[in-house]
């Protein structure tokens, strides 16, 4: 961020919205208690620019795309509809909305931080016409879900979530995921990758390695494989799969 407003010959177009950020970000930041509050304190400032802008999409285009690339992706993976489904940080269904149209009624459950984006994924419900199909969307506070039943989730996913996320709460999520992951089931979830010399931009976004990620996931009790596959396709964020370790072991892998 800092090379970024010190460059020189830079035009002042260029640096006006990272000003505006940094401004915005510290002010939020100064009034958060911890980081999931300030979290959805940004979400709150981006869904009154657009609730598609707020989960990452310039476009209604590019909404449409990227939730297609998610759901796409778990079908090639064998997605069932009878499967239960927990989905961490829905945002507005840019790929939930196919997920409970495919899934068996009932069997879409999700939960966000973010009280106004879930506003804009029941409108979401209602202009794909899915109410029939029962999807559960909850309001959390953090990442505990200790509302939730053990051992229940065949499918658990998160898109974008840890890229926002400091390393506590993804330990927070990880124990969380285990408890109430099925026997058989799996976790997939996208992070921003580097090679080395983690970092972050303010309280918002995180970049870690991937042993990182597979160390704090072995830490609870998953094993999380690094997803090849995902790597082909056109987004900019990489993925791990994790399965309980019980199961990974019992499978021989």
């Amino acid at each position: 961020m800092t090379a970024r407003l010190t460059h020189q010959g830079a035009a002042p177009q260029t640096l006006l919205p990272p000003l505006r950020r940094l401004v915005r970000d510290a002010w939020l930041g100064l009034r958060s208690r911890d980081q999931p509050s300030y979290y959805r304190a940004v979400m709150r400032a981006d869904c009154a620019r657009g609730h598609q802008i707020a989960v990452g999409s310039p476009s209604h285009e590019s909404w449409l795309r990227i939730g297609r690339l998610q759901f796409d992706y778990l079908i090639r993976h064998g997605l069932s509809p009878r499967q239960r489904m927990l989905e961490i940080g829905c945002g507005d269904l840019r790929a939930g909305r196919l997920f409970i149209d495919y899934l068996e009624p009932g069997n879409y459950h999700a939960v966000d931080l973010s009280p106004e984006i879930l506003l804009a994924a029941q409108q979401t419900i209602v202009d794909y016409g899915l109410q029939e199909k029962l999807p559960n969307l909850m309001h959390v506070r953090d990442l505990t879900l200790a509302f939730l039943p053990a051992d229940h989730f065949d499918v658990i996913h998160a898109h974008s979530v840890f890229p926002h996320c400091a390393p506590g709460t993804i330990h927070e999520a990880m124990a969380s995921v285990r408890r109430v992951m099925a026997p058989g089931g799996f976790f997939d979830f996208t992070f921003d990758r580097v090679e080395s010399s983690e970092y972050h931009v303010l309280w918002e976004d995180y970049y870690y390695t991937t042993e990182t990620l597979q160390s704090i996931a072995a830490a609870h009790g998953l094993a999380a494989r690094f997803m090849d596959d995902w790597e082909e396709l056109p987004h900019r964020q990489s993925k791990l799969r994790a399965v309980q370790a019980s199961d990974e072991r019992q499978a021989g892998c």
